[in-house]
């Protein structure tokens, strides 16, 4: 966990519960450190850029929280630099709940999940919506060839934290790619086997043959 993401949810009735449950000195210490964003490195970069999938919190002008999944082929969301992920927002059901609740508070939480490899990554940041047309080249496609939703707009988030969580309580799921690249060598594997029973088989079949003719 780093210090800005401790800064950001410790607050002072989270740290009455940690103090109640005697956690409060080591979370204490976490929050020490300059008030400043955090920066992504190659390791959150990576995680997005691989990602299909992830959650999207926001929080409505009543007050009321609200998650939506977000999801796209790997590479739909990408971090554009060491402070901004970026993703493609494909057409939907044209409800604009999270659009209409980013007008009147612009801050967001994302969680991203690797299921198979039981890790999961939280965010904090501030969106912003931007049109299609403002897409840097030097991202790369903004959708990839073959895919067919339309991207309506773009989501900005400007990163002020994050925290690797624990894969505690994470059950590993695979999609049915990851399941195909993990079961093909079996498959190739038992096919083989097969070819070699077949061939058993004949010449067993052969020497029976062999025997009964004699």
């Amino acid at each position: 966990m780093t210090s800005r993401y401790a800064q950001l949810l410790f607050t002072p009735p989270v740290q009455l519960h940690q103090e109640h449950h005697g956690s409060r000195r080591n979370y204490a210490a976490m929050a020490e450190g300059p008030a400043v964003a955090d920066r992504l490195t190659a390791a959150e970069a990576a995680f997005a850029a691989a990602s299909t999938g992830f959650y999207l919190a926001t929080t409505g002008s009543t007050g009321w929280p609200y998650v939506q999944h977000r999801g796209g082929p790997p590479g739909f969301l990408r971090a554009l630099d060491e402070r901004t992920l970026a993703f493609a927002d494909f057409r939907g059901n044209k409800q604009y709940i999270t659009t209409g609740n980013l007008d009147t508070d612009n801050r967001v939480s994302l969680l991203l999940m690797d299921h198979p490899a039981r890790r999961r990554l939280k965010i904090l940041g501030r969106a912003r919506t931007a049109d299609v047309s403002a897409w840097p080249a030097a991202a790369g496609p903004l959708v990839p060839d073959g895919y067919r939703a339309v991207p309506e707009r773009i989501m900005l988030i400007d990163v002020e934290a994050y925290d690797w969580n624990c894969p505690q309580h994470i059950q590993p799921r695979f999609t049915p790619a990851e399941l195909e690249e993990a079961l093909g060598p079996v498959r190739e594997r038992m096919a083989s086997l097969e070819q070699e029973n077949a061939r058993l088989k004949e010449r067993l079949a052969g020497a029976e043959e062999v025997d009964r003719a004699r």
